[in-house]
């Protein structure tokens, strides 16, 4: 056997495994090993333990390695690519299970296997089975860059049997094709089938039999896919089924009656998909669930009172929905329960009287229940206690790209956003002064309501009109530029035969935003003298849902590749407007990592001094000093409220509600109130449509809730952009 798991070894894998024919065992884990794995391992037949994890390997796996008959293989955490081979079938040698091998078989290796069984309980989506059937073979592909369809179940024919449990991990990967009831060929011939596909790009049905060819199926997990159609009648068949994870996919149709028939059934997770009708009420029948999470559907009807009996729920999500009725009272004596969320859905009533349940965060966007008094935003209190937590936040300085401006980027003109506002705005925010004209003849009236990004405060009978502007000064082709100010470049153009003007392009950001750039111009419009340059009008161009939509979508699929695709993951720690680039397709561009740390593919958290920019630090990171992707959640949260609102994360405007309020504050009192409409930016809230405008304010609140739990990953963000994709024009 060897045996070296985590002893920082570096460099290539040896070469020379012909040598060692015999060898059973080898665990080189954890490890910093890089390359490919050698083509010489396969020789090594008598192996059954290969566990090569979260290294930096690469390139492709051998169909001849014995995996069919290992009883542990895994590769998982590296970058290996192509796809899951159909192994080569050969006869298989008697080998130990991970937990409870024969008496007397293998007597030196125990100490191994027992450390084995210990890391696997404690590291897999399997831990809480124990003593409830034992695993017995563990193939795991997981963390790779694995594309194409998977072909076969990885296990040799001599391995099936009704003693066997076989898990087959392959999340976060690349796969495609259908929906893996490959796998399920030979379910039946085993006592339990563990299953994780999650995070890949599989689509096509859940199989309408599935019920009757995998009864044996112990885990169920292909979230985060594209997986369509219904939930068939037979999953009510899988009547070993513990846990089922269905979430982010694009599932619809009503949640089925029969799942209440899993009786062992303790994980449900159908968040994020498109079901429809009510929640069952023979969900109250599961007396095993431990955790029931429908949220983000389009679900209807009333809550059922009938959950209140399941006294081992220890999470109920129910948020992004359309539910109404009332919250049931009973919830508050349902003790384990300590993750609860009904946010944004159509509740009225009272709410359940529990100080552990109850939090404001969890029933935000519910505009008839009855008033919160335990409002617990992710805000800072104005007490004098959060001057120490807001004096320990570090105030990044303009990085140089703000300072030098897009000489560096060539024939790619970069904007740099300079602010919430000028995200919105995109940097574009025109006013045209009448400069010259020869004799000419009005020709037409110019109905400004018509074209609502234009406002006329001199009628010149020349259409004025965004194109128009952009068009005549060669998109602001430096050649037509005749002077420069401190609040932006003056153009010429001739927008008609004879009628010359001067356009002055500024931006935005330096106003406290868009409501005041458009008061103090209309105020300047008024004004009329002989020795003044007359304002002809201004031409704002703001983002519609398409832009914006482009933009968060850019910037959310920036982060998920940090956090779940780079090795080792990067924390961002500094995600605000001035650190978005965007070019002149409107493709958003994620910058300065001068404040980026590397986290370990194992660390879920570090322990580090608080950086950032304030207005954009997640709470629990201010006051602890913990970090995690889920700080750079929030962050991307508060972007995405400016991006939709207009306003920045301190705006000015929010004093008049006292020290401390910020636009998340100020998102979820809306929410809160029903007043969502008025939460988004002039004009675009007229632009709609406005069931899609709603659900990407409900992503953003949810983005900044205080429970870590309830914020979503970066992945489950962009699959959420993507199932909200805006029509385009």
């Amino acid at each position: 056997m060897l045996w070296a798991p985590g002893a920082t070894l570096a460099g290539s894998l040896p070469s020379n495994w012909s040598a060692c024919e015999k060898l059973e065992m080898v665990n080189l884990a954890s490890n910093f090993f890089s390359g490919e794995i050698p083509h010489e391992l396969t020789r090594c037949n008598k192996l059954w333990h290969l566990e090569l994890s979260y290294n930096r390997l690469k390139g492709k796996l051998f169909e001849e390695l014995p995996v069919p008959c290992m009883t542990v293989f895994d590769v998982s955490g590296n970058s290996l690519s192509g796809s899951i081979p159909s192994f080569y079938n050969g006869s298989c040698q008697s080998v130990p299970s991970i937990y409870g091998y024969p008496s007397g078989m293998y007597g030196p290796s125990s100490a191994y296997l027992s450390f084995f069984a210990n890391k696997a309980k404690s590291g897999s989506p399997v831990q809480s089975f124990e003593g409830d059937g034992e695993i017995v073979i563990l193939h795991n592909f997981g963390g790779n860059n694995f594309t194409g369809s998977l072909q076969s179940m990885s296990i040799a024919p001599a391995r099936l049997g009704k003693q066997t449990t076989y898990a087959f991990l392959a999340g976060e990967n690349k796969l495609t094709g259908p929906f893996p009831g490959i796998l399920f060929d030979k379910c039946n011939e085993l006592d339990k089938l563990i299953l994780n596909v999650s995070n890949n790009r599989m689509a096509g049905q859940i199989p309408a039999d599935i019920g009757t060819i995998c009864r044996s199926l112990k885990l169920l997990d292909v979230s985060n896919n594209q997986i369509v159609g219904f939930i068939p009648l037979s999953v009510g068949e899988m009547v070993s089924l513990v846990s089922l994870n269905l979430s982010w996919n694009l599932l619809q149709g009503q949640i089925p009656t029969r799942l209440s028939q899993i009786k062992g059934l303790k994980y449900l997770s159908l968040a994020g998909n498109k079901m429809n009708g009510s929640i069952p009420y023979s969900l109250g029948e599961l007396w095993s669930l431990e955790v029931l999470d429908l949220s983000s559907n389009m679900l209807s009807g009333e809550i059922p009172n009938n959950l209140v009996n399941l006294r081992n729920l220890t999470a109920l999500l129910l948020n992004d929905n359309k539910l109404s009725g009332q919250i049931p009272s009973g919830l508050a004596n349902v003790t384990m329960l300590s993750a609860f969320n009904v946010s944004f859905n159509n509740l009225s009533g009272p709410l359940p009287l529990s100080n552990n349940l109850m939090k404001c965060s969890s029933v935000l966007g519910n505009p008839y229940l009855s008033p919160c008094h335990v409002f617990s935003l992710t805000v800072p209190t104005p007490d004098p206690g959060t001057a120490t937590v807001a004096q320990g936040y570090i105030v990044s300085p303009p990085s140089q790209s703000q300072k030098s401006g897009n000489n560096g980027f060539n024939s790619i003109e970069i904007a740099l956003i300079a602010s919430a506002s000028a995200i919105v705005s995109v940097l574009l925010a025109l006013i045209v002064l009448f400069f010259y004209t020869r004799k000419w003849r009005p020709k037409s009236k110019i109905m400004g309501s018509t074209i609502k990004e234009v406002t006329i405060f001199t009628n010149i009978g020349v259409p004025l009109t965004f194109e128009n502007v952009v068009r005549n000064t060669g998109s602001f082709n430096a050649s037509n530029c005749i002077g420069n100010g401190g609040f932006g470049a003056t153009y010429k153009a001739e927008i008609s035969p004879g009628v010359l003007v001067a356009i002055k392009r500024l931006a935005v950001g330096r106003f406290q935003g868009v409501q005041q750039f458009h008061a103090e111009i209309k105020t300047l419009g008024r004004l009329h003298h002989p020795n003044l340059v007359t304002l002809i009008g201004k031409v704002y161009k703001g983002c519609g849902l398409e832009d914006l939509h482009k933009i968060a979508l850019d910037i959310a699929c920036a982060l998920a590749y940090l956090h779940d695709q780079c090795v080792p993951r990067v924390l961002h720690r500094d995600v605000k407007p001035s650190n978005i680039l965007l070019d002149d397709d409107f493709n958003a561009y994620l910058s300065d990592f001068g404040l980026a740390r590397l986290l370990g593919t194992s660390e879920t958290h570090a322990t580090t001094g608080v950086a950032g920019t304030f207005g954009y630090v997640a709470p629990e990171y201010a006051m602890t000093c913990r970090v995690s992707d889920k700080a750079d959640v929030y962050s991307y949260g508060v972007v995405l409220l400016e991006l939709l609102s207009d306003k920045k994360a301190l705006d000015p405007s929010f004093s008049s509600y006292g020290n401390g309020f910020n636009i998340v504050a100020w998102a979820c009192m809306l929410l809160k109130q029903g007043r969502a409409k008025e939460f988004f930016a002039s004009g675009l809230w007229d632009a709609g449509p406005h069931d899609d405008l709603v659900e990407v304010l409900h992503l953003a609140v949810v983005c900044t809730v205080d429970s870590l739990s309830t914020r979503p990953t970066m992945k489950q963000v962009v699959r959420r952009l993507k199932q909200l994709q805006p029509p385009s024009c």
